[in-house]
C-alpha cells in the first residue's frame, strides 16, 4: 500500500509547433487531415462505458465546405440523459475512493498520449468540424489541452497539501472531497480544449461528470473520448451525451444528486440555467456549485502614446483569429484622435492581406463561421450596419454561404460609443472602432468601464507608463483578464488564469488552483490525542 505524498511532474507550457512550409509536423497534419475527411463516422454517446447508438442520425460537416459529409453523430433524448446520471453515480463511490495519485497518472497519461500519437488527430478533427486553420487548432486542440491536464495535476497537488496548523496535543486536517452528486458539464464549440477541460477538471478532484457537448464539436469530442478511455480512465467517470438542452435540463435540473455545473456559452443561457436551479434548490441534497464563463465584449484602448503597428496588429489578430469566435476576441476598439488615421491605414493593409478560405489550404488565415446560424446572425448585424448614418464599414461587409459560411473579416467606424456593435456581443469577424479625443483619457476610461455588461478581456496599448497606471486602476472591474501592450486574446495555462465577472461569468479561473477547489466539498477533521476528563474550566474556581 502506498504510504508516501508523491510529487508530481513539475508542470511546463507544451511547446507550439509552427507547422511552417516544409516542417515535418505540417506533412504529418495535412496526412491526418486527409485520412479523417475521407472517411465517414458513425459518432455514438458514450454512458457507462459503452457507445450508445440511435435512430436519430445527425449529419456533420465541415463549416467551410457544408456540402462534404463527415458522418453523423446519434442524437439522444431525456432517457439517455437519466442513464448517464444512473452511470455516473454508479460509478462514484469507486472513483472517489480512487487514490488522488492514480487519478492524476490518468490525466497525465492523457496529456502525454495527445502531445504524441493523438496530437494529429485532434488538430485535423478541430481544423474540419470547427473550421480552425492549423495554427489555432494546434494552441487550443494540442497545447492548451495538453497544459490544462498537466498543471491541472500540480494545481490538485498543491491544493491537497494545503494543510492547517495543530495546537499541543492536537492533529488538524483537511480532507478535500469530491462534492456528493454529479456534474453537470455544458461545453461550447469554439475551443476544444475547454470542451475537455470542463469535464476533466471536476473528474480528475474525484467527481463524476455528464458532459454535453455543443452539436458542432461532436465531432473532435469524440476524439477527446478515445483519449480518456485509452488513458485508462474508468467506465462511468465521464459520460458524453447529446441532447436538446432543454430536455437535458428537465433531467439534470431536477435530480436530487445534481451538485454542481461547469458551463462555457451565453450569457443569456447561463443566467437562465441559474434561475432554474435556484427555483429547484430545495430538490437538492446540497447547494450545487455553479462556475460559467459566458461572454464578452472585449477592448482595445490606445493612448495617444501607442506604437501604432503594436497596436493594429493587435486588432488585427485579436478581433480576427479564429473568425473572431473567441470570447475573449477584440470586438470595440477606442482609438486616439492623433493616431487613429494611421491605425486604421494599418489594419486595412493587414486586412487586405488575409487569405480566406478552407482549412485545408495552410495559407488561409480566416477560415468559416461554425455553421448557417452564426453566419445569418452575423450578416444580419452587416446589413444593419450598412442602414445607419453614424456608422460606416470601412473594410470588408461581403459575406457568402454557398460553399461555406464565410464572413469578410469587417472594420466599422462610428461617431456613437453606444452603437449597437459597441455594445452587443456578435461573436464573428466584426469589430467597431471609435475615435476619441486623444487629450480626454480619462473620459474615454469611464466610457469603456460603463458601455457593456461584460467583463472578460481587455488591451490599454501605451508607452506612457502614467497612462498604464491610470487604465489599469481605471479599469479594474472592466475585465478579467487585463493586457498592457497585447492583444486582449490568447491567456495560457500557468500563465494568465483566464475569466471575467460582470456579465462574463463567475470569474473561477480556468488554468488555475481556483477553479479546481471549487469542485471539492472540503471537510476539517480535528483529533485530540489526551481528552479532557472534567467538564470544568480554570475560570470557575
Amino acid at each position: 500500500m502506498a504510504n508516501a505524498f508523491f510529487t508530481t511532474p513539475i508542470a511546463v507550457n507544451e511547446p507550439v509547433l509552427s507547422y511552417a512550409p516544409g516542417s515535418s509536423e505540417r506533412e504529418e497534419l495535412q496526412a491526418a487531415y486527409a485520412r479523417l475527411k475521407s472517411k465517414q463516422i458513425d459518432a455514438p454517446m458514450f454512458i457507462g462505458g459503452k457507445e450508445i447508438r440511435t435512430n436519430n442520425k445527425v449529419s456533420m460537416h465541415p463549416p467551410h465546405d457544408h456540402q462534404h459529409l463527415l458522418g453523423h453523430f446519434n442524437m439522444g433524448d431525456a432517457t439517455h440523459v437519466q442513464q448517464a446520471i444512473d452511470a455516473a453515480l454508479a460509478a462514484k463511490k469507486k472513483w472517489s475512493d480512487t487514490p488522488w495519485q492514480d487519478r492524476a497518472a490518468i490525466f497525465l497519461k492523457v496529456a502525454e498520449l495527445l502531445a504524441g500519437p493523438y496530437r494529429m488527430k485532434m488538430n485535423a478533427a478541430t481544423m474540419l468540424c470547427q473550421s480552425k486553420n492549423a495554427y489555432q487548432a494546434e494552441i487550443d486542440a494540442a497545447c492548451e489541452l495538453i497544459d490544462f491536464l498537466r498543471y491541472n495535476v500540480q494545481y490538485m497537488t498543491d491544493i491537497y497539501a494545503q494543510q492547517p496548523e495543530s495546537g499541543d496535543g492536537i492533529w488538524n486536517r483537511l480532507e478535500y472531497r469530491p462534492l456528493e452528486g454529479f456534474v453537470f458539464a455544458i461545453t461550447p464549440f469554439n475551443f476544444t480544449a475547454i470542451a475537455a477541460n470542463l469535464c476533466a477538471a471536476p473528474a480528475m478532484m474525484g467527481n463524476v461528470v455528464v458532459w454535453k457537448p455543443a452539436d458542432t464539436q461532436i465531432y473532435s469530442a469524440q476524439v477527446i473520448m478515445e483519449l480518456f478511455k485509452e488513458a485508462g480512465l474508468p467506465d462511468g467517470v465521464i459520460n458524453m451525451v447529446y441532447c436538446d438542452g432543454p430536455a437535458a435540463g428537465e433531467v439534470v435540473f431536477k435530480h436530487p444528486d445534481f451538485s454542481g455545473l461547469h458551463f462555457t456559452g451565453s450569457t443569456a443561457v447561463f443566467k437562465h440555467l441559474w434561475k432554474t436551479i435556484g427555483t429547484n434548490i430545495d430538490i437538492y441534497k446540497t447547494y450545487p456549485r455553479i462556475v460559467g464563463e459566458t461572454g464578452g465584449k472585449d477592448f482595445i484602448v490606445a493612448h495617444q502614446s501607442a506604437n501604432i503597428n503594436q497596436v493594429a496588429t493587435g486588432i488585427s489578430r485579436g478581433a480576427f483569429e479564429f473568425q473572431g469566435q473567441k470570447c475573449s476576441a477584440a470586438s470595440r476598439v477606442y482609438l486616439p484622435s492623433n493616431l487613429a488615421d494611421e491605425i486604421i491605414a494599418k489594419v486595412k493593409e493587414d486586412i487586405n492581406s488575409f487569405k480566406v478560405g478552407t482549412t485545408e489550404d495552410f495559407s488561409n488565415f480566416i477560415n468559416a463561421v461554425i455553421d448557417e446560424r452564426s453566419f445569418d446572425k452575423i450578416a444580419a448585424y452587416i446589413d444593419y450596419i450598412k442602414e445607419q448614418d453614424d456608422a460606416e464599414i470601412i473594410c470588408g461587409g461581403n459575406y457568402d454561404k454557398s460553399k461555406g459560411y464565410f464572413i469578410e473579416p469587417t472594420v466599422v467606424k462610428t461617431t456613437n460609443p453606444q452603437f449597437r456593435t459597441m455594445c452587443e456581443e456578435i461573436f464573428g469577424p466584426v469589430v467597431t472602432l471609435f475615435v476619441y479625443d486623444e487629450n480626454d483619457f480619462e473620459g474615454v476610461l469611464k466610457l469603456i468601464d460603463s458601455t457593456s455588461e461584460y467583463a472578460l478581456t481587455g488591451a490599454i496599448f501605451a508607452q506612457d507608463r502614467y497612462a498604464i497606471g491610470q487604465a489599469t486602476k481605471a479599469l479594474e472591474n472592466s475585465a478579467g483578464n487585463f493586457y498592457i501592450n497585447d492583444k486582449p486574446t490568447g491567456a495560457v495555462v500557468g500563465q494568465q488564469p483566464f475569466g471575467g465577472a460582470r456579465g462574463s461569468g463567475t470569474n473561477d479561473k480556468a488554468g488555475s488552483y481556483l477553479n479546481l477547489v471549487r469542485w471539492t466539498s472540503p471537510r476539517t477533521m480535528k483529533e485530540v490525542f489526551v481528552s479532557p476528563t472534567d467538564y470544568r474550566y480554570p475560570f470557575l474556581g
